[in-house]
């Protein structure tokens, strides 16, 4: 690798996965000193993180050169441009080429149109730094034009990773890694498959990963949107112990008059119907969700509908974020919500998820569950509640603890080191 080069990776997981793949590249070339940014463009404040960031890191490495790229840069690459710590603004497409960073000039900026894309850059990632779960992609991209939402700008139109290629990944992270948890990954992966002349389902690319890699312990899924569940996954939901119990949703809204002004694809009774049909086939899962507090026209009715959906449905895990009005979008022209009342909305939902994870936590103690030791004294169980072990564990391992207490939203563990897997 490049001397003293350093990857700072903002948003998804896909992110993550790529700025493994631009470590590989990063290796290879022989560009000195430098820090990479990989950005995020789903709200103003990550972009405004990053370019604090970026600051930052000039003033600790004046020397180094400072490359931007990710979504952030695709959609805004005048604005990093302009920032005088910046040497090159690389987009999502050309930060995936190894050519890239071996051909670096007195060229700035780096970008090609997304909206042209028709396939995955297709790379082999031999492992994610200091981690002991992987993430690995098998789609990029989106479709739909939700009105709040940049991030086609900066993916470019649904690409899937052809099946044989996410096993061969998957197989190698494993059994050559010693991975024992991986982490499906994409923008929108419950449209995987659409784009293939067969069009398989996401369900079916899961039913195959678990058929070809037999030593894979424990598969995750990222965000599904909730229309797209297919029939082959609700079957491996229910008949599958390792696809973990613990389903993300892009719920976003629980009214259905904000809903449609969002352009999702979901009613309020979708998600009410899908939650139903999980808990009745797998009554241990648990839910997450991605939720936006105070979207233009948002009454204090229709954020109560949200609210309430929260609560009944019981969601674990909130993702939840404050409108942030995205220029381009829809929604940027809709009538806004005052700040103020975002942010009291936001406040609002996530003392309803900390509640939710409360009652979770109080289900588990007392219990022997199975854990994945993410860190020497962290661990996770399989419906992704993080515990803090009271001895010190191999990280990578699987192991049974049992569940003591629980405080300050962090729940306490004690190994069993007779259960002791790895």
């Amino acid at each position: 690798m490049a001397e003293h080069s350093e990857i700072i990776t903002f948003g998804c997981r896909l992110n993550s996965y790529e700025s493994e793949v631009i470590r590989s590249h990063i290796e290879q070339a022989d560009i000195g000193d430098i820090v990479i940014f990989n950005t995020c463009a789903v709200t103003g404040e990550a972009e405004r993180q990053a370019r604090q960031a970026i600051r930052k890191a000039r003033r600790d490495k004046p020397d180094a050169k400072i490359i931007v790229t990710g979504c952030a840069a695709q959609i805004h690459p005048e604005k990093f441009a302009a920032m005088e710590e910046v040497d090159y603004v690389i987009g999502n497409d050309a930060k995936m080429k190894a050519g890239t960073y071996l051909a670096l000039n007195d060229q700035k900026i780096h970008i090609t149109d997304m909206q042209l894309a028709t396939e995955t850059a297709q790379h082999l990632v031999r492992g994610f730094e200091g981690m002991t779960r992987a993430f690995v992609q098998v789609q990029n991209g989106c479709d739909h034009r939700c009105t709040f939402c940049v991030i086609p700008y900066g993916r470019g139109p649904s690409r899937s990773v052809p099946a044989k290629l996410v096993v061969e990944q998957i197989r190698l992270l494993v059994e050559e890694q010693n991975y024992p948890e991986i982490a499906l990954t994409g923008v929108d992966i419950t449209s995987y498959g659409a784009d293939f002349p067969d069009k398989p389902t996401l369900g079916q690319l899961v039913r195959h990963i678990l058929a070809e890699v037999p030593s894979l312990k424990r598969l995750r899924l990222s965000s599904l949107d909730p229309v797209e569940v297919d029939e082959d996954l609700w079957a491996l939901i229910k008949n599958e112990p390792r696809l973990m119990p613990h389903l993300h949703l892009s719920v976003q809204s629980g009214d259905d008059m904000i809903l449609k002004r969002m352009a999702r694809r979901h009613a309020r009774q979708d998600i009410i119907a899908l939650c139903e049909r999980a808990r009745s086939l797998r009554p241990d899962i648990v839910f997450g969700a991605d939720i936006i507090a105070g979207f233009p026209t948002e009454t204090d009715e229709m954020f109560e509908n949200s609210c309430a959906l929260m609560r009944d449905l019981d969601f674990t895990w909130l993702h939840v974020f404050p409108f942030s009005s995205r220029a381009g979008t829809p929604a940027a022209r809709m009538p806004q919500v005052r700040s103020e009342i975002r942010k009291q909305r936001a406040a609002h939902l996530r003392v309803i998820g900390e509640q939710a994870v409360a009652r979770h936590f109080d289900s588990l103690i007392g219990r022997c569950v199975e854990v994945h030791v993410e860190q020497p004294f962290l661990g996770r169980t399989p419906t992704f509640a993080e515990i803090v072990l009271t001895q010190e564990q191999q990280a990578g391992s699987i192991i049974m603890v049992e569940c003591l207490t629980h405080e300050n939203q962090q729940l306490m563990a004690r190994p069993l080191t007779e259960g002791l897997k790895t």
